[in-house]
């Protein structure tokens, strides 16, 4: 009998395992944000995640954020679309204003 696993949403944060990886992408399982919108998520068995991380600097792709009670950021220089096999466990949400700030950055970096 097959597991139906539910979708994951935008803003919730899951632990991803991001391994194999090459070069210098972000290693090993982590705090990721889901950002592909729900509808993608809810029809294809992959998302686009962005990887949270407690080292590194402030660049205007890195959001500033707290999560369980962890000062780091949003790592959009390090997007990434994933399976959802990837997903070990859903951790949480990010706080909504985070998560808008994150889709604000994101539209500057895509657009012409």
């Amino acid at each position: 009998m097959a597991v139906t696993r539910t979708p994951p949403v935008r803003g919730e944060v899951h632990l991803v395992r991001l391994d194999p990886t090459l070069g210098s992408e972000i290693r090993k399982t982590r705090p990721c944000l889901v950002v592909a919108p729900d509808e993608l998520n809810q029809h294809l068995r992959t998302t686009l995640v962005a990887p949270m991380t407690t080292a590194g600097r402030l660049y205007p792709w890195r959001i500033p954020c707290r999560f369980h009670n962890r000062a780091g950021f949003v790592a959009l220089d390090q997007l990434r679309t994933v399976d959802t096999e990837r997903l070990v466990k859903r951790l949480g949400r990010l706080a909504p204003a985070t998560v808008r700030t994150v889709l604000l950055v994101l539209q500057e970096m895509f657009a012409d």
